[in-house]
């Protein structure tokens, strides 16, 4: 039977370097949506979708992310990873305190996950770039919301120990051959 496993945090954590790690190392990944959405909505003349139009930018991820979800369980591999979950989106919404449809939570019901690592904020390594514009304040406020959703969505939550990125590879996957 397939395990999906989400790799989440706030912004900054190392997510996608681990993410990078395991599909390097033979994993099925599925990579990060949003900043495919940022870069296509810069294309069409808006600088910061999330921004400026957080319902659509919501709207869009959230069909990405559900897309990612539905594309992996045509995968014949027993393990694939999600550069952050569906219901990231809404951890996002609240933070942001903008009302969302029902149906997110909905949805983050109906497509669940079988582990759920959290990576933690570290300033150390927190850089800012032009898809990721908060500080590490915002950071650790992202942090809160993500744990506090998945938390609401009953998700055992196993936070990922800072470290090299061979250390926290090697935690998440000795944590899913147990």
């Amino acid at each position: 039977m397939q395990q999906k496993i989400v790799i989440t945090g706030g912004p900054g954590t190392g997510k996608s370097t681990v993410i990078s790690n395991l599909c390097e190392n033979g994993f099925e990944c599925m990579p990060e949506v949003s900043r495919e959405i940022t870069l296509n909505a810069r294309e069409n003349g808006t600088e910061q979708l999330f921004l400026t139009k957080p319902l659509l930018f919501s709207e869009l991820l959230l069909e990405g992310r559900i897309n990612q979800y539905l594309e992996a369980e045509k995968k014949n591999e027993n393990f694939v990873f999600f550069d952050r979950g569906i219901p990231d989106v809404h951890a996002y919404m609240n933070y942001i305190s903008i009302k969302y449809p029902k149906s997110y939570i909905f949805k983050s019901n109906l497509y669940r996950y079988d582990y759920i690592f959290l990576m933690p904020p570290w300033e150390e390594i927190y850089i800012t770039d032009n898809e990721r514009y908060e500080n590490f304040e915002q950071a650790l406020a992202i942090h809160n919301h993500l744990e506090r959703t998945y938390k609401e969505l009953n998700y055992p939550i196993i936070e990922v120990p800072i470290g090299t990125v061979a250390f926290r590879t090697n935690f998440i996957l000795d944590h899913i051959n147990s």
